[in-house]
């Protein structure tokens, strides 16, 4: 028996069952979940209706996330699944899907920051930068008031700067891996960050008594 995505065998809004007027047809078909895990990327083609191609990720360990309130995309590597809101054995599995909470390096938006600002993006930073006295590289005076322009806002989240220094930050994804062959996303910030906190610890908490 193939996958199908028909819904002749669901019973009707009053619980009749359906009649069988008709055997199953290509275009409802349905096929096995790509299942993405973390790995070194592996991709397969699916011919699908019309002629066209769907990209099957059965691996992935990169993508593209983007940083909304800082207005800048950049290229990562995917550390792991944290949170599924639809099934714990997703995160167990490590399994990309869309809508998952993962951890990504959060090394790529540090240096993008550090360069676009020019000032550690943590405290932490700041204080090792006055400790080893780096040499200032020679700026022009342009450059000086483009940065201490950028400087009046370059203002950080504290959850965020938090992650920052346990280099990984909280990333959710957007993209559908077995469709399209990318895990693309964006960063979480604001009151979404604070709600998948809450939700990641209840959950440590409510293993912890069961253990």
């Amino acid at each position: 028996m193939g996958i199908s995505r028909s819904s002749r065998h669901k019973r009707s809004a009053t619980g009749a069952q359906r009649a069988h007027y008709r055997k199953k047809r290509k275009f409802e078909l349905g096929r096995q979940p790509a299942n993405t895990k973390l790995g070194p990327k592996r991709i397969h083609t699916v011919r699908v209706r019309g002629g066209n191609l769907k990209y099957r990720a059965l691996r992935l360990e990169s993508g593209n996330f983007a940083w909304a309130s800082e207005h800048t995309t950049r290229k990562t590597r995917i550390i792991g699944v944290v949170y599924n809101a639809s099934n714990n054995e997703l995160v167990r599995t490590n399994t990309l899907v869309k809508g998952a909470i993962i951890q990504v390096d959060a090394t790529p938006f540090r240096q993008w920051y550090e360069a676009h600002y020019a000032q550690p993006i943590t405290k932490k930073g700041a204080k090792a930068q006055a400790v080893v006295g780096e040499e200032a590289v020679k700026k022009s005076n342009h450059v000086q008031r483009v940065l201490e322009e950028r400087k009046k806002d370059a203002k950080i989240d504290p959850l965020l700067e938090q992650q920052f220094v346990a280099g990984r930050l909280y990333a959710s994804l957007s993209s559908r891996p077995g469709q399209s062959g990318r895990a693309d996303g964006y960063i979480l910030e604001g009151k979404e960050l604070e709600f998948y906190i809450r939700k990641l610890r209840s959950g440590k908490q409510k293993h912890a008594h069961n253990a």
